[in-house]
């Protein structure tokens, strides 16, 4: 026989969580690349109901992007190969930051860079600015060690995160790769680097032909796989890196609605960051908030935290 739960009021539940002691009103975010800096979402979603707007990537300076096509829609999901356009930091620190700033959510910066230079130099101007975490993206091509990311090598995942974490002026964020053999070594290896945080997963490597040109979708020839295929993928990573580091995890990968929300957090995740979603539904993150407090208050559940790693 089940155990008898005894509902609680919706408005009772407390959905705060802490990071680095960064405390959000509630652990929904959006990830990276998939909401600007909220600029275009606003008229449609109220930023102050999230827990955090991630921005879009930013470099030291200006990044063009790739060729185009960059997007392709596949079965369950799409391929995007941007190439981390971006105006550079100078232009993010004169428009994005101000807007962001009128809102009551936290503001946390991905960060993107070519070289160990890049990250440092952007880490630290940006230190000066009111944000209140870093997302260092390290699926970046190390264009010094021939291209391989970052993110794909554990003593260079390390190296970069020392790098950064000397110079930051607010609790880091590190944003793990998929494409990797054990992403519980990546784990370690930036743990070891002094990382406050860690994020996963990145969208997985893919490819999609047009059969009708008969060329690639995306003039990229492969592009990041992200969408409700890779979820179950990115649970389980999810899964395997909380049971193999103390850090906490804000996990992401094919996030949809609630439901896929809470695996996560059962899983180990303390926040959650919707991606894809958001094109195909500009709500889904508010949907997501407002579901998971209702899950909570439908099974007797006072404190979000109480989910967090239930899965054991």
């Amino acid at each position: 026989m089940a155990n008898r739960v005894n509902p609680i009021n919706p408005a009772d539940v407390n959905m705060k969580v802490n990071i680095a002691g960064v405390e959000f009103n509630n652990p929904v975010t959006v990830a990276s690349g998939t909401f600007g800096s909220g600029m275009e979402y606003c008229e449609y979603v109220d930023l102050n109901k999230l827990g955090a707007v991630t921005t879009k990537g930013v470099a030291n300076v200006p990044w063009p992007g790739n060729p185009t096509p960059r997007i392709a829609e596949t079965y369950g999901g799409m391929i995007n190969a941007i190439g981390l356009q971006n105006p550079g930091l100078d232009t993010f620190v004169k428009r994005d930051i101000p807007f962001l700033k009128q809102y009551d959510t936290k503001i946390i910066v991905n960060v993107c860079g070519k070289t160990e230079e890049d990250y440092v130099d952007a880490v630290e101007k940006l230190g000066e600015q009111p944000v209140d975490m870093l997302e260092i993206n390290i699926s970046c091509p190390n264009v010094k060690e021939g291209g391989i990311a970052f993110g794909q090598v554990p003593a260079s995942a390390e190296r970069i995160t020392k790098a950064v974490k000397k110079v930051a002026k607010q609790p880091v964020i590190m944003k793990l790769s998929p494409n990797v053999t054990d992403i519980t070594e990546m784990a370690k290896a930036v743990e070891a680097g002094g990382a406050d945080a860690v994020s996963l997963i990145n969208t997985l490597t893919g490819m999609k032909i047009d059969i009708n040109r008969r060329t690639f979708a995306v003039a990229n020839k492969t592009g990041g796989l992200s969408g409700p295929a890779i979820k179950p993928v990115a649970v389980r990573m999810v899964y395997q890196v909380a049971n193999a580091v103390a850090l906490p995890i804000i996990g992401m990968g094919g996030i949809a609605n609630a439901d896929d929300a809470l695996e996560f957090i059962m899983a180990g995740a303390t926040m959650v960051s919707v991606g894809t979603a958001n094109f195909n539904d500009p709500l889904t993150t508010i949907k997501v908030v407002d579901g998971i407090r209702d899950y909570c208050a439908k099974n007797g559940v006072a404190d979000i935290n109480e989910l967090i790693g239930c899965v054991k």
